[in-house]
């Protein structure tokens, strides 16, 4: 099957997104409704963009992200379990890979792997920076591939059961 990497209006496509990532991350219906409404408020900020991985038409994938700022609250949040590691410095100049998701039927494709390095390839930030539940996964593994690196470790989001991970990579991430 053909895969076309490109420029999604995620605004637009927020529903279908969803879809995805509940089926990918196995979210609720109350979850995703929270996470349409951060998603839209997510894509107006500056320099927030996303791509999507279409299969025969429909979306097997997307990721988006955005520049970092430190009063979003994702950044205030993860500062400090960054301080504590001595990482703060990641927060600043860093491209936010804000949710990256693969449809299950799409996955080990190298769709993550193509959606990821694009989305970067387009940073004109030194590094980048994301958040991924802090356990031995395919997703941490493709993460590694690239040139990820752990920053911290049991960072506790609120209203997450689980503890995450912060990862960085200097840009452009590594090739296989």
């Amino acid at each position: 099957m053909d895969v076309e990497i490109g420029p999604l209006d995620l605004s637009a496509h927020v529903d279908e997104a969803l879809a995805v990532q509940a089926v990918a991350f196995g979210l609720g219906a109350d979850e995703v409704a929270v996470r349409r409404q951060i998603v839209i408020r997510h894509m107006a900020y500056p320099g927030a963009r996303a791509l999507g991985a279409t299969v025969e038409g429909r979306l097997a994938g997307f990721v988006y992200g955005m520049p970092n700022d430190r009063t979003h609250w994702w950044s205030t949040v993860v500062e400090p379990y960054l301080r504590a590691q001595g990482h703060e410095e990641w927060l600043d100049d860093a491209f936010v890979i804000t949710e990256l998701h693969v449809h299950p039927d799409h996955q080990n494709r190298g769709i993550g792997r193509s959606l990821i390095t694009t989305i970067t390839d387009s940073a004109t930030e030194p590094r980048s920076i994301l958040s991924a539940i802090d356990t031995e996964s395919p997703a941490r593994a493709l993460y590694r591939s690239l040139g990820y690196r752990d920053l911290a470790r049991q960072v506790h989001f609120p209203s997450a059961p689980k503890p995450y991970a912060v990862m960085g990579a200097p840009l452009p991430l590594r090739r296989r």
